[in-house]
């Protein structure tokens, strides 16, 4: 018995040393590495110039538009051009990589709290750093590392809207100002080091990874309370701005804000449009996968009912 209870003492101590090795490794990865440590945003690096971020947007939206336009031209109107199993291996990656991003956003801030708490502990707590950078702070270390990594990932997310043309054969102002505006509001998170970037990240890598990995209306609501959540945390960042010595980059933080706003108008119209389509049995929710679903919000942005054969 004594040996027994040895042996299971002795198995579960490895175990736990095991956890703890594992948890301390990923812990590495994602935070205390040197190239994590050491970033610093800086015009060398890829995409990080404003002729860069123009020339991009504009290039995504004269490419989908240009090919919105050949298809009408080319191919019978409603005949979709078939992709396999493309959309569905970019939703995984997607996922994937929103669930590291955030793990990895989430283990920076931890650090960073722990690293630099007792410069601002007088002034500051750690939600309020979170929402509000102290005035000064440069687009340096391990958060801005995964702000950079977010910005990337949104040019892989543009490729959704491509997905769309093709097989729904439709051009949608939502996807195309969306993902636009995605991509410019991380830029300026970067350039300006702008507050409340690492709350809006985890809240967006969180909604993104249950967005692409599960099923509407699941999808729509997940938008809806990140939207909340976004709006409240605005609000904090506005008051801490003005009632604790004010916060960094609230010029960027002010534009920002106004996108926000449009993205919020676009989104609830077609929240409340989708809901009332639902609710009249337009098509069968149960059925329907995560690139059905995007593409069907799509197609209701640009008021055109999905029909059984479309299906």
């Amino acid at each position: 018995m004594n040996q027994n209870s040895n042996l299971s003492h002795i198995h579960s101590k490895t175990n736990m040393n095991l956890a703890t090795t594992t948890i301390q490794r990923i812990n590495y990865l994602l935070s205390e590495q040197p190239s994590i440590r050491s970033f610093q945003w800086s015009p060398i690096m890829w995409g990080s110039t404003w002729s860069f971020l123009i020339i991009s947007i504009s290039s995504y939206i004269v490419t989908s538009t240009t090919l919105h336009l050949l298809l009408l031209v080319l191919i019978r109107r409603g005949r979709p051009v078939p992709l396999g199993p493309i959309p569905a291996l970019h939703s995984l990656a997607m996922s994937l990589i929103s669930v590291i991003i955030f793990l990895g956003m989430l283990s920076s801030a931890v650090a960073e709290i722990r690293d630099t708490r007792w410069i601002w502990r007088r002034s500051k707590t750690p939600l309020q750093w979170l929402l509000c950078f102290p005035i000064g702070t440069r687009p340096s270390g391990r958060v801005f590392f995964w702000s950079y990594a977010f910005y990337l990932s949104r040019f892989m997310h543009v490729l959704r809207t491509f997905f769309t043309i093709l097989r729904r054969r439709n051009l949608s102002f939502f996807q195309l100002f969306n993902h636009s505006i995605l991509i410019c509001m991380s830029f300026l998170w970067l350039e300006f080091s702008q507050s409340f970037q690492v709350i809006a990240i985890l809240l967006m890598t969180l909604v993104f990874a249950l967005v692409y990995a599960y099923r509407f209306p699941f999808v729509m609501n997940c938008h809806l309370v990140f939207l909340g959540c976004n709006l409240a945390c605005h609000i904090g960042v506005l008051l801490l701005h003005f009632y604790k010595g004010g916060c960094n980059g609230m010029g960027a933080w002010f534009f920002n804000s106004v996108l926000n706003v449009f993205v919020l108008l676009v989104f609830l119209r077609s929240y409340i449009k989708t809901y009332y389509l639902i609710r009249e049995n337009y098509f069968n929710v149960s059925a329907s996968s995560i690139s059905e679903v995007e593409d069907f919000v799509t197609s209701q942005t640009s008021n055109k009912p999905l029909s059984k054969k479309e299906m």
